[in-house]
């Protein structure tokens, strides 16, 4: 692979998504989006972050655009917010200017609610992707209490699937952790979750309308890190696709490679690592059964921590990191002549 840096400067970059213009829109933990145009420029896009609540793990985090930005400039937005009753995660709805200078902010948000650990702000999620059908899928953090993966009353925990026009929301999945990451695998309708284990066993799941992941820490009202990231005492318990084992890797982000000019990495799932600082790439077979795994050379311990990767619409692979201090870049990834 031939790596760039697009831009620099950043702060804890969270998540990117590239317009069909080609514009990349890259957001900031603690608050801000910034635009790099088709040309090159980078700009600031003057956003109203004035409720943002961000604390620990949580603050903005994951965005997606609307499956028809051309036509109506849309994206969401997934962040915390502080309000007169406190702290609560919610996908917020936004159009962008179009030179790209300012996004305006829905009125309310498209779904609010999603809990939070105010105290800490750990577990927040907070991922979002749109599947093939155009409904949006938004994973979530345990926010490490105990009786939230496995409570089907609770959003915390889970893949939900929403419809932005209603916001009408439903569980889809339960028993997760904390979803660091959710991949459309194109042309399939298969959708997996990326998430980070305790001490052991980050997972990769091939989710499944109403199944059950298997986290369950409840241990007696407290929150037990010690048991299994798939309990197999959970009837119809579904394993993940991969595991990292004993030691983890803090997997962040998912996407897959798709298109000729990726040669034998065409069909490739990639999957960021934060803690283990490069990119994972796993071969599937068609049923999503792990064939390979290996680390991406270019990306391995180059960059420091990476938290997300997108492959955009111009076919590139895009890159965030998570180091922090105003160092944090924006790469892109292609295939070398």
């Amino acid at each position: 692979l031939d790596v760039e840096v697009v831009a620099d400067g950043l702060d804890h970059a969270w998540d990117v998504v590239q317009a069909p213009d080609g514009t990349l829109l890259v957001d900031e933990r603690s608050g801000g989006l910034t635009a790099v145009l088709a040309g090159g420029n980078v700009r600031e896009v003057r956003a109203d972050f004035g409720d943002l609540f961000a604390e620990g793990e949580t603050g903005l985090m994951g965005l997606a655009l609307d499956p028809g930005f051309e036509r109506n400039r849309r994206f969401y937005s997934c962040q915390g917010v502080r309000g007169d009753d406190g702290a609560s995660i919610a996908v917020i709805g936004w159009t962008a200017a179009a030179d790209w200078s300012a996004a305006e902010r829905d009125a309310e948000p498209v779904v609010a609610g999603i809990p939070v650990n105010e105290r800490s702000g750990r577990h927040a999620g907070c991922r979002l992707r749109f599947d093939e059908q155009g409904a949006l899928l938004i994973g979530t953090g345990d926010n490490a209490v105990g009786s939230n993966p496995q409570d089907p009353q609770s959003w915390a925990g889970k893949v939900l699937i929403a419809d932005p026009a209603t916001g009408e929301v439903a569980v889809w999945t339960l028993g997760h952790r904390n979803v660091q990451g959710l991949a459309v695998r194109p042309g399939t309708g298969q959708i997996f979750s990326v998430e980070h284990g305790p001490d052991r066993d980050d997972e990769v799941n091939l989710l499944r309308e109403g199944g059950n992941y298997g986290w369950d820490p409840d241990g007696g009202g407290g929150y037990d890190e010690s048991v299994p990231m798939t309990d197999p005492d959970i009837p119809g318990a579904i394993p993940a696709v991969w595991s990292s084992g004993n030691s983890t890797i803090a997997v962040s982000g998912g996407t897959f490679l798709d298109g000729d000019q990726w040669s034998d990495y065409d069909g490739l799932l990639v999957v960021g690592a934060l803690k283990g600082q490069g990119v994972l790439g796993l071969r599937l077979d068609a049923d999503g059964v792990l064939l390979e795994q290996f680390g991406l050379p270019e990306l391995e311990g180059a960059y420091g921590r990476i938290r997300s990767v997108l492959q955009g619409a111009d076919g590139s692979l895009y890159v965030t990191t998570d180091n922090g201090g105003g160092g944090d870049r924006l790469l892109r990834a292609t295939p070398r002549a």
